[in-house]
């Protein structure tokens, strides 16, 4: 399975027009992901199902999840983005919404951990534990007393400082602002390597061609039926407290198959682990095995991750991979159930 399928198996059997699981989902499920028939049955039954793509080197990772839902796909929307709701769930340490236009004060709460502003103090291109683009590693690098008992309050006001800078530089001028980061001896080039991601994901520009054209030009790009926020997020991973910046969008799309409700999370930045991180959900009307209406809920979680190479790495890996998958399938789960109790 190539890596350059990606968007494919997540899109290319979801725009179907709304039936059962056969023939399409089910062809999709079996002969895209070869999930075998008695997995396909457990979506239609309601139980997640998920499972880790190839993909093109180890430090990708892409997992791809499906449940059956039995309540209607716009609630989902509202679901997604309901920012009091990520407050709650485990790990989470800290979300908030930007304003339009983005403020300071929106970014309350982003603050990096104590041993991430000592380790700060030490910081140079190349060696780093936590990620910065290289100008604002200069600027905390030099323009701060390091000495002076304020020094950590210091840091973490030019952190949302350089949060808002990015925002609102992405807001104006798109993907070729998000820098490059120079924590580690390899430089990551955020914007080059999204559209090597999004260029090797064939098929979204097929099915999804507003959305894609969305995801590279943007602001330069208006797409009907589709709405943009931007939030960030402080979150334990189970490794160490990452601070994210993320673009979200909702999509609705009809076409000759039916219709569509796309969720799209862009990373605009990180402070750990996460060097690009792209995720998709589709939500595609349907019918449950037992004859219930609802939709299936369907998931492509696409990302690049810092220190999963080499022998240590491939460790490390393995750890990385059995926390996502279990996580993306409580995810699941947690979804469903939320969603047709509401219903």
């Amino acid at each position: 399975m190539r890596v350059a399928t990606l968007a494919r198996l997540i899109l290319s059997g979801c725009l179907v027009s709304p039936a059962q699981t056969g023939p399409e989902p089910r062809t999709f499920f079996h002969e895209k992901l070869g999930l075998s028939d008695a997995q396909i049955d457990r979506i239609a039954r309601g139980q997640a199902i998920v499972k880790m793509l190839p993909s093109r080197t180890p430090a990708e990772i892409f997992v791809f999840g499906a449940v059956f839902v039995n309540a209607n796909p716009d609630e989902y929307i509202k679901f997604a983005f309901d920012m009091v709701r990520l407050r709650r769930l485990p790990g989470y340490l800290g979300v908030g919404r930007f304003s339009d236009p983005p403020v300071l004060s929106d970014l309350a709460g982003f603050t990096l951990e104590p041993g991430d502003i000592r380790d700060l103090k030490n910081c140079k291109p190349g060696s780093c534990t936590v990620q910065l683009p290289s100008a604002a590693m200069r600027e905390i690098q030099t323009a701060l007393d390091w000495s002076r008992p304020g020094a950590a309050a210091q840091v973490n006001a030019r952190v949302r400082n350089m949060a808002l800078d990015i925002l609102q530089r992405y807001q104006n001028e798109g993907n070729r602002v998000l820098g490059i980061y120079r924590d580690s001896r390899r430089p990551f080039d955020v914007d080059a390597e999204l559209r090597s991601l999004l260029g090797r994901a064939e098929a979204l520009p097929v099915y999804l061609p507003e959305l894609n054209h969305y995801l590279l030009a943007y602001p330069n790009a208006i797409v009907a039926n589709l709405e943009s926020l931007f939030y960030w997020e402080r979150v334990d991973f189970g490794l160490k407290p990452t601070l994210r910046l993320n673009h979200g969008m909702s999509y609705r799309t009809v076409g000759p198959h039916g219709t569509a409700h796309v969720v799209a999370m862009k990373q605009l930045y990180a402070s750990h682990y996460f060097q690009l991180a792209l995720d998709l959900t589709v939500c595609v009307s349907g019918s449950s095995r037992a004859g219930q209406p609802g939709f299936y809920l369907i998931t492509l979680k696409g990302s690049t991750q810092e220190g999963l190479t080499g022998f240590l790495g491939s460790v490390r890996r393995k750890i990385v991979v059995s926390k996502t998958l279990s996580a993306q399938e409580k995810a699941l789960l947690g979804i469903k159930q939320t969603l047709e109790e509401k219903r």
